[in-house]
């Protein structure tokens, strides 16, 4: 079972991130964590709180085993660019461009199925799924009053 997690609009430029991105690909989750640890690279910092999401999300929603999960893919695109101005010799402007970039990081099983345990659900979560379109509270409609307008206008 694969596991995804995403970020998105982080202020470093793509090509710097996939430097980080390509290093962690295909290995464990508990090397990959240790690998970003040891970067000086800024986007390490951000991918590494990456990491950490994809594995809570496969523990919590799915009942995955953070021992039996590794990294399948890194996917790095670009974001939004924020265009900037600075001002040059005689008069002119350069412009800057700051680029940002959406991660989306794939984490899957070693082994299908090992030591997969029931995916923790909340009270909450469990209460919501009732059949009323509001999630399992009462539907009240709001009542309208209809008869002789008390407001007096001009006759």
């Amino acid at each position: 079972m694969q596991v995804t997690a995403r970020l998105k609009n982080l202020q470093t430029t793509p090509r710097k991130t996939r430097l980080v991105a390509r290093s962690i690909v295909g290995m464990s989750v508990s090397a990959a964590d240790i690998e970003l640890s040891k970067q000086v690279k800024k986007s390490s910092g951000p991918m590494r709180k990456l990491l950490g999401s994809a594995v809570a999300n496969a523990e919590h929603n799915f009942g995955l085993d953070h021992d039996n999960l590794y990294v399948v893919s890194v996917e790095v695109g670009d974001g939004m660019r924020l265009k900037r101005y600075r001002p040059r010799a005689f008069g002119r402007a350069a412009q800057i461009i700051r680029r940002f970039c959406h991660v989306t990081l794939v984490v899957a099983e070693v082994v299908e199925g090992l030591n997969r345990r029931e995916a923790k659900k909340s009270e909450k979560a469990k209460s919501r799924r009732g059949g009323s379109p509001l999630g399992g509270r009462p539907f009240v409609r709001a009542s309208v009053a209809k008869g002789p307008s008390t407001t007096s206008g001009p006759s």
